[in-house]
């Protein structure tokens, strides 16, 4: 709906739009802002009557929200316990009020779970509707949607919303498109994989965008690799096809860092446990482990390999601290190995903690 208004309108200053059934397109929006054209979106599935939601969308929003609730409208975000959500903790939507439908016809069961009693209601037998959506509130009240609950992963012991990723890659400068999901192409490597389609003239690099999100979301929600797509697949009905998204591949990603090759035999063999580990078939010597996709857990396994290699016992905050192959190489060579990782020379200590391992 919001495409076709778009495309079919004159720019002519005084309209409105009202555009609703799908997330909103930032280039979409600044198109018809440019075209002075007043911009509202609209939120709500059709067992709340179809909208239940609104705002007027400007162009110095930050992230793109879905408002508060209309007249006679009801909304709550709420955890798993049923309990409201803290502001920019994500939970589901329920919207209640005079807008929530009876239920399913002849589908009791579903009812039940779907609708449910609304303990704040004024008048008894008012029930909220479970939208399944999950979403956060901002600090100024309007309600930012982050995807479907049914889409949420667990990676690595977190509970994640690949939507709350999406909104903030979507966030960064000349980003047209972006999905994120996880995918277990190694059996028990399961990962978060992001794909992000650039507008026109823009040329991102997975190290600045991994950068981008470090600075907005923690460690254990920033994606292992971030995959640059022309577009992103879709079914016959215009959805972004997951199944049909492709695998990261074996390629070094695009870092800000140059390619540098391994020239020494300590520089070659950690390059290999790298390659092996994060399955690449190419690491340079000044690539961040984690910028290429490593992350604490499978820092342990390199570092257990370094350690049975050159028979050293170096501390895991030795490794989050100097996550390079030319840092790790120039400690190794500082070594004294006939004292089983004790150090030599000068500052060594500082990095390998000697005498207390």
């Amino acid at each position: 709906m919001a495409a076709a208004l778009g495309r079919r309108w004159n720019g002519t200053e005084g309209f409105k739009a009202l555009c609703g059934g799908e997330p909103f397109p930032r280039d979409l929006l600044q198109e018809l802002l440019r075209r002075k054209v007043t911009v509202w979106n609209m939120y709500g599935p059709t067992e709340t009557t179809v909208y239940s939601t609104c705002c007027e969308l400007t162009d110095d929003q930050e992230t793109i929200s879905v408002g508060r609730p209309i007249a006679n409208t009801r909304t709550y975000i709420l955890d798993t316990n049923r309990q409201p959500a803290p502001v920019g903790v994500p939970g589901e939507l329920h919207i209640g009020g005079v807008g929530v439908t009876r239920g399913y016809i002849n589908r009791p069961g579903l009812t039940a779970e779907k609708f449910v009693s609304d303990s704040n209601a004024n008048e008894p037998g008012m029930r909220l509707y479970r939208t399944g959506d999950l979403a956060r509130y901002l600090p100024d009240g309007n309600i930012v949607l982050l995807g479907r609950i049914d889409q949420q992963v667990k990676i690595r012991g977190f509970r994640i919303e690949p939507g709350e990723i999406e909104v903030v890659l979507g966030q960064y400068p000349g980003v047209r498109e972006t999905v994120v999901v996880a995918r277990e192409d190694l059996p028990g490597d399961r990962r978060l994989i992001a794909y992000l389609v650039p507008k026109a003239g823009y040329n991102h690099t997975a190290g600045e965008l991994r950068h981008f999100l470090a600075g907005k979301i923690p460690d254990h929600m920033i994606p292992s690799s971030i995959v640059l797509l022309d577009s992103l697949p879709l079914t016959a009905n215009g959805k972004v096809d997951r199944k049909a998204l492709p695998a990261p591949g074996q390629a070094r990603p695009e870092l800000k860092a140059a390619f540098c090759t391994p020239r020494t035999p300590v520089e070659q063999a950690l390059a290999e446990i790298w390659q092996e580990l994060l399955g690449l078939e190419r690491v340079g010597i000044h690539d961040n482990f984690f910028e290429l996709g490593g992350h604490s857990l499978l820092a342990t396994q390199v570092l257990s390999r370094i350690n049975l290699k050159f028979k050293i016992i170096m501390p895991l905050r030795t490794f989050f601290e100097t996550p390079t192959i030319s840092a790790l190489t120039m400690l190794i060579d500082t070594l004294d190995w006939h004292n089983r990782g004790r150090v030599s020379g000068p500052g060594a200590r500082d990095y390998f903690e000697s005498g207390e391992i």
